[in-house]
């Protein structure tokens, strides 16, 4: 073999340790989470506490949960608080001797990440690069993600809950296979998302979100109307639907209506409507504006909480 060659199996030696290393240290954080009747799932030892982080979807029972230390220990789990609308879910364990996953650095398109997971009891991975980040986003439950990370490394089965890790073995995001439609066979929950919810979660137990209770569409508001109204918007939300006995109904809402404001904020689509029915809102008498028969109508709404 010459120098060159020599020099060139050094490299990737000294990468493969480093990569299996960084596996290593970020699975003393990882255990198995048994909530569900066929495979297990993964999670995160969050805190020293014992608060393990997981995907809220992996758990389909909300007693007899139990986790896998990495040292093999089995411990009686419960559920802290969780989060349909991100996927995102906290159990309180006894994890004594397992180490706190450690966050890492905003994840960088191009950089190689490895997906970390114990299924089975027994460390697991795969490994890609981030392929893509897209966000902030909308799931379909409500929920706000600052963004999704993509990954081409594997999602085997198991892996949802476990964490995408850099090359030092830090936690950059958490695999779900939940919001994968349309976007391979999973995508990362961003730290920043997870950061925000976890805490939210730990002093709640879950994340408020309002609703109205009707269904819409946006609409282009004509310039005539604008003018009548004295409107700088060029859309608004056409009422296509009212929930019987909802907020919106019970506040005088009817079909037909265009709603162009909410709190004194424009409503131009159905983005802007869901970023203003924040927790903050829930409960809370808000007022409404309406164009209906080309006037303009103020309404008074008191925002419900999404079930």
């Amino acid at each position: 073999m010459s120098v060159q060659e020599e020099s060139g199996a050094d490299v990737l030696g000294v990468f493969s340790d480093n990569l299996a290393a960084a596996v290593e240290r970020a699975g003393q954080a990882i255990v198995r989470v048994d909530a569900r009747r066929r495979q297990s799932a993964s999670g995160v030892v969050w805190s020293a506490d014992g608060l393990v982080l997981t995907a809220d979807h992996v758990l389909e029972r909300d007693e007899d949960l139990s986790v896998s230390l990495p040292d093999g220990r089995n411990a009686t789990a419960s559920i802290v608080g969780r989060d349909p609308g991100t996927d995102l879910a906290l159990l309180k364990a006894d994890t004594d001797g397992a180490t706190p996953i450690e966050p890492g650095g905003a994840p960088r398109v191009g950089a190689l990440a490895l997906l970390v997971a114990r299924p089975d009891g027994q460390l697991a991975t795969s490994i890609g690069v981030v392929s893509a980040i897209i966000g902030p986003v909308r799931t379909m439950r409500g929920g706000r993600l600052e963004g999704f990370i993509r990954t081409d490394a594997t999602f085997y089965p198991g892996f949802s809950g476990g964490p995408l890790v850099d090359t030092s073995g830090r936690m950059i995001g958490l695999a779900t296979s939940q919001f994968s439609r349309g976007r391979g066979n999973g995508v990362v929950i961003p730290l920043e998302t997870i950061q925000r919810v976890a805490g939210v979660l730990q002093s709640h137990g879950r994340v408020r979100r309002g609703f109205l209770g009707l269904s819409s569409q946006a609409v282009p508001l004509p310039e005539a109307l604008r003018g009548t109204l004295g409107l700088q918007q060029e859309s608004g939300l056409l009422v296509m639907g009212v929930e019987p006995g909802g907020p919106a109904e019970q506040a005088g809402l009817i079909i037909g209506d265009v709603l162009v404001a909410l709190g004194g904020q424009p409503v131009r689509n159905t983005e802007e409507l869901r970023d203003l029915l924040g927790p903050e809102r829930v409960g809370q008498a808000t007022p409404v504006r309406v164009a209906r028969g080309g006037e303009s109508r103020d309404l008074m709404v008191t925002v419900g909480e999404r079930a």
